[in-house]
């Protein structure tokens, strides 16, 4: 019973390896940045840029369909700029950050939607909106491991630096001039991991998978070296029992992933060590004498 609900599928099927492969290099790659991106503080700014890279995505598909280099190059470029546009906001104008991402999310999903509708029917919008992870081709597979490879080569390589600027930044600033490029650098690679996941969870699903396993795995542990691997962990977990979950029931595999990866993060809301609700009502003993 157990091998036929957990394993059967994947060795039946070619569409569910290819759909597991996909969402696992998602998973391990966009988790561990969304431990930074709530380390700094940025949660929605994930939100925002999940959206942003929608109308260089659909210019990408007026041009060219469905093409994974002209949506690739289309999302990446409308990300990046967004992403520039609303610092510049915040910093020259009297509005936040957080108001400048909001107006900047809110005009590229209008924005995206207005343009796939040009061409598009409604079965494509839907296809941009929440993804096809279950129609991964050997692209857009590749693709993603490519993603998830230069990612993880990327955090390994700036990870002190990279964890340096998000604990202390204005020293990270002060120590070494590059320390101005690092949060340039960390949102391209945000930008990056989120047009990846585009093209398999579609833009209103794709930051799910990079922020709710990151804020899961903040519940249960305050050390960084540690949270970065668990983020990742509980998002391979969520991905493989959402595909299962999806496949068993008949429903759609994109939005049932990020429904486990939420009840992942209820969980840990309640029973996590560090920051849990039980956790935190349950008083502290204090040194006896």
């Amino acid at each position: 019973m157990l091998h036929e609900v957990f394993i059967a599928p994947f060795l039946d099927y070619e569409f569910m390896r290819r759909a597991l492969v996909g969402a696992l290099a998602l998973a391990i790659s966009g988790s561990p940045l969304g431990v930074f991106l709530i380390l700094r503080r940025m949660s929605l700014a994930g939100d925002a840029l999940s959206h942003a890279v929608l109308p260089g995505a659909a210019l990408g598909y007026l041009a060219c369909g469905l093409s994974l280099p002209a949506m690739t190059f289309g999302g990446l470029a409308a990300g990046l700029a967004v992403a520039v546009a609303s610092s510049a906001a915040a910093r020259w104008t009297a509005l936040r950050e957080d108001a400048s991402l909001a107006a900047f999310y809110l005009v590229s999903l209008a924005l995206g939607v207005a343009l796939v509708s040009l061409k598009g029917s409604n079965v494509d919008l839907l296809h941009v909106l929440f993804g096809s992870v279950l129609a991964l081709d050997d692209a857009t597979l590749i693709f993603l491991a490519a993603i998830a490879s230069f990612t993880l080569a990327a955090l390994a390589l700036a990870y002190r630096a990279l964890a340096l600027d998000t604990l202390d930044p204005l020293f990270a600033r002060r120590a070494s001039r590059l320390g101005e490029w690092i949060p340039f650098a960390f949102l391209a690679l945000v930008v990056l991991n989120l047009v990846a996941g585009f093209h398999a969870l579609g833009t209103l699903m794709a930051v799910g998978i990079i922020m709710l396993p990151a804020a899961s795995a903040r519940l249960w542990t305050r050390d960084l070296t540690a949270a970065l691997p668990l983020a990742a962990a509980i998002g391979a977990a969520s991905s493989y029992l959402g595909l299962v979950l999806s496949f068993r029931f008949g429903l759609a595999a994109g939005p049932v992933i990020i429904l486990v990866a939420g009840g992942a993060y209820f969980f840990s809301l309640v029973f996590g060590r560090t920051g849990g609700i039980i956790r935190l009502r349950r008083p502290e003993r204090h040194l006896e004498g």
